[in-house]
């Protein structure tokens, strides 16, 4: 039916996926999930909940492996890395912690509320979904803001910053010094000779192996992301656990609860500080909403989402708040402070010995899973964003028909360039920063649609109903965290000197200013100026995909 979406019961094809529904699941509770919710579009290009769907390896995720997407989404982004940096922007152990559970209280209040919205829509694409449902207008608008965003910064932050940090822990533990280039080089994956440094052929694959598998093997890729994912949390239980051991007393940590006497001490009073460390904190956490992006993956994906999401992220934060303890038991503030970027390594080195940081530290480097956000390109391309080379390639599930290899190489090309190019001491905590801005400004206007759809349509059927004073206080600490940077910090220069403390924030604004002025000259200016008007068409494309297309219709 043009111009209405139709959410046409798919209870068949959920069957032929699934098989018979699961016991103490009533029957008419799953039809009703696909049931008709809105009678308007959810994205520009028009596409049915079927049209969306279609292509790929279809509906093969379940509960598990959705929880362990999440899992492994989250874990190894940070924890290994940020909470020397964070401690260093907020100056004191008890400021840290209280950034931690404010972070896992924040995740939990923005997981509640995608859950509201990817229950109502349970399409993949995340926020993009959720933009197009609020603001229809002007049309395309959100979609080429968020599509600017998506492109620009489509790096794995977590993934280009964690596989530099933990090759240079790789180099230590192969009694090899760790320099800029090697730990460059061995990120990326390939063979680099680095005669200088005596550092010979070095032979392995991290970004390059991972999109291979991913593009080529897709089902070995999701065992290899699961089993990977029980192994972090088997880790970070290690970290824990030991944690434990060392508050106990029983081992040769001299006062292991010298951190947590005065915890306070030298805590910053800057809004700016401890809006910046915040950044890193949701960094850390970021990933507890990827079942949003692959929701077209994912088996009786209404249910799936209301287990796995909670279910993930609780399992995180528990672990996240327990490891920094462990971490401040076995080290001083100073040695925290000036580990840099590995403070695991710390860990190790101070409990166990120089041998034991070189074993265990390459079993923390082991990382796997890619970011769910590669479906954006998909995505943006299926709605009719003109795109270089045709939006055909990079919808397409080219060449094998089952795997977004064209998502996949834009993804890999740009954390590329990011691993290279920059200087990486001061480029890191820029790239954190400069990321989570951009995206805090996308979330502020999903909270708010939010409260819009409420108020507008609250006949609305909604699977999952987010408690409203939890959305109230993620949008009013959405609003502190876009205004805070732009507060003077305590020391004058923030924590990337020589950058001005507010430029990630300007950087920011501008990649989303990029988003309106494309807009304008795809929608407005070309148009008016060559005398044409888009009009859209879909097409099939050989791998069962559907995309939204444009042709230019002269006008007389």
């Amino acid at each position: 039916m043009p111009g209405t979406l139709q959410w046409m019961s798919i209870r068949k094809k959920l069957d032929s996926d699934e098989g018979i529904p699961e016991q103490g699941v009533d029957e008419d509770e799953v039809v009703q999930e696909v049931e008709p919710v809105l009678d308007t579009p959810v994205g520009p290009g028009g596409l049915t909940f079927d049209e969306d769907a279609a292509g790929g390896l279809g509906r093969h995720l379940g509960i598990v492996s959705c929880t362990l997407l999440i899992v492994g989404n989250v874990i190894g982004t940070g924890i290994f890395s940020t909470p020397s940096s964070i401690l260093s922007g907020v100056g004191s152990i008890g400021a840290s912690l209280m950034l931690w559970v404010l972070g896992f209280l924040l995740s939990f209040c923005g997981l509640f509320i995608w859950l509201e919205f990817g229950t109502m829509f349970p399409r993949s694409g995340g926020e993009k979904v959720y933009l197009e449902a609020v603001y229809h207008r002007p049309k395309y608008l959100a979609t080429v803001i968020f599509a600017a965003n998506s492109i620009l910064l489509n790096f794995d932050a977590s993934g280009c910053i964690v596989s530099v940090c933990w090759t240079c822990i790789i180099l230590v533990s192969a009694g090899r010094v760790a320099t800029t280039w090697s730990e460059r080089g061995i990120a990326v994956g390939g063979t680099f000779r680095l005669v200088k440094h005596r550092i010979s052929q070095m032979d392995t694959l991290v970004i390059v192996f991972v999109v291979l598998i991913h593009g080529f093997a897709p089902r070995i890729g999701v065992y290899i992301m699961n089993f990977l994912a029980v192994f972090k949390i088997v880790i970070l239980l290690f970290v824990v656990i030991t944690g434990w051991v060392v508050l106990s007393g029983k081992s040769h940590i001299v006062d292991p609860g010298a951190n947590f006497n005065n915890a306070f001490a030298g805590s910053s009073h800057s809004g700016s500080d401890y809006a910046t460390a915040m950044f890193k904190v949701l960094f850390t956490y970021s990933g507890w909403s990827s079942i949003n992006y692959v929701l077209n993956n994912v088996k009786n994906p209404i249910r799936t989402l209301k287990i796995a999401g909670p279910l993930g992220l609780a399992i995180c934060a528990t672990l996240y708040i327990l490891a920094n303890i462990a971490y401040f038991s076995a080290a001083t503030k100073a040695e925290i402070e000036s580990s840099g970027v590995t403070v695991a390594a710390l860990f190790f080195r101070n409990v166990f010995g120089t041998a034991a940081e070189r074993a265990l530290s390459v079993f923390v480097a082991l990382r796997f899973d890619l970011s769910a956000r590669i479906h954006f390109t998909i995505e943006l391309a299926k709605e009719g964003i003109p795109l270089p080379f045709g939006n055909r390639f990079w919808a397409s599930n080219w060449p094998t028909g089952k795997s977004p290899i064209p998502g996949l190489l834009i993804h890999f090309t740009v954390s590329v360039i990011v691993i290279l190019a920059p200087p990486m001491n001061i480029a890191y905590p820029f790239i954190l920063d400069v990321e989570g801005y951009p995206a805090q400004i996308i979330y502020l206007f999903v909270v708010m649609g939010l409260f819009w759809m409420r108020w507008k349509r609250p006949g609305v059927h909604r699977p999952f109903k987010v408690w409203w004073p939890l959305a109230m206080f993620y949008l009013a600490a959405a609003v502190f965290l876009i205004i805070a940077p732009f507060l003077p910090p305590t020391n004058g220069v923030g924590d990337t000197p020589p950058l001005p403390y507010y430029l990630y924030c300007l950087v920011g604004i501008g990649v989303l200013l990029v988003g309106v002025v494309y807009w304008a000259g795809w929608r407005i200016v070309l148009p008016k100026v060559l005398g044409y008007e888009l009009e859209p068409h879909k097409e099939t494309l050989k791998d069962g995909t559907v995309v939204t297309l444009f042709a230019r219709k002269k006008v007389s």
